[in-house]
């Protein structure tokens, strides 16, 4: 039996990028219970000596914990906006308004903003363990893969929009 999406026109154009997002979002998923469930809270591992460590943070706020001591009204800010993004995107990768490097950004950046919605609806912050570091001069701000893949999507949009004729 055919699935539904199947029939609809152009769905084969459009579907692969929504599984590429839900495959994004099962990956961040995963690596958060893995994280959650092997970290104390606050643990440091070293992975690469003064370079690179995994740790257990909540982040309550967004991206560098911007808003992250705001009282919990940040929690639905942020829901609502990953949720019109994402809706928006998607939107554009179904009426075919994006290049291919545009559907795979999109992809990328709405299964990172879903899969840290998942973290805030279900935990009320977003678990991060990556940290990048140089000894104990410098820190980047922990973070996990949905942050990455919305970095690389980003990063994505910007070359593809450099590559395209000014009109």
């Amino acid at each position: 039996m055919m699935d539904s999406a199947m029939t609809m026109p152009g769905a084969r154009r459009w579907s692969k990028w929504f599984v590429l997002a839900a495959l994004v979002i099962v990956l961040d998923q995963f690596s958060k219970l893995y994280f959650n469930g092997r970290f104390q809270y606050g643990e440091v591992r070293s992975v690469v000596e003064g370079f690179f460590s995994f740790t257990l943070i909540y982040n309550p706020g967004a991206a560098f914990s911007f808003l992250h001591d705001a009282g919990g009204w940040q929690k639905y800010l942020f829901t609502a906006l990953a949720f019109a993004v994402s809706g928006w995107l998607g939107w554009n990768i179904v009426k075919g308004r994006f290049t291919g490097m545009m559907n795979l950004a999109a992809a990328f950046i709405i299964g990172g903003a879903l899969g840290n919605v998942i973290d805030r609806l279900a935990y009320g912050h977003v678990i991060d363990f990556i940290m990048v570091h140089y000894y104990n001069q410098w820190y980047y701000p922990a973070f996990n893969l949905a942050d990455s893949f919305i970095c690389v999507g980003a990063a994505l949009m910007v070359l593809d929009s450099l590559k395209k004729p000014s009109r």
